[in-house]
């Protein structure tokens, strides 16, 4: 990791646990001041080490319980296809996550929906009627085993 040393590495790795822990205590925990601490993570923060802090909802007590995978396969792979499919699925709200991948499809979508009941009305009045769609795959999680964001430090 360029640009952060050993200290740093102890904030990010304190703040990836943690995001709500107060300055003082991470000072403590890193062994720093208080002072030299906060200037530090507004460094990371402000050379975009750290993007931001978000609390973790349970989804299942939200009504998002179904965690489903697509595979989407766009009938042609092209700028404006590829923009205006982009465009499109970052306006769905059930859609947590959206990748451009090379292989067998093009885009692999991660989304959160209630049931399968909802589901097919998700497929059926958001996904198929996005630009380009010409094929997907749906793969309906049944187990998560290890979902994390935190990266290795």
């Amino acid at each position: 990791m360029d640009g952060v040393d050993r200290l740093d590495r102890k904030i990010l790795a304190a703040l990836q646990g943690d995001g709500r822990i107060t300055n003082a205590d991470l000072a403590e925990r890193i062994g720093l001041s208080a002072t030299a601490t906060a200037d530090r993570v507004r460094r990371l923060t402000r050379d975009g080490f750290i993007r931001g802090y978000r609390a973790e909802l349970d989804p299942g007590k939200l009504g998002r319980g179904l965690l489903v995978f697509v595979e989407v396969l766009l009938d042609r792979t092209s700028p404006d296809v590829f923009d205006a499919f982009a465009t499109q699925v970052k306006r769905a709200g059930e859609v947590l996550e959206c990748h451009m991948v090379a292989g067998g499809f093009d885009y692999l979508l991660k989304a959160r929906v209630r049931d399968m009941g909802a589901y097919r009305r998700f497929l059926a009045e958001v996904i198929l009627p996005l630009p380009g769609v010409r094929e997907t795959r749906t793969y309906a999680v049944m187990e998560e085993v290890k979902a994390t964001t935190a990266l290795p430090i």
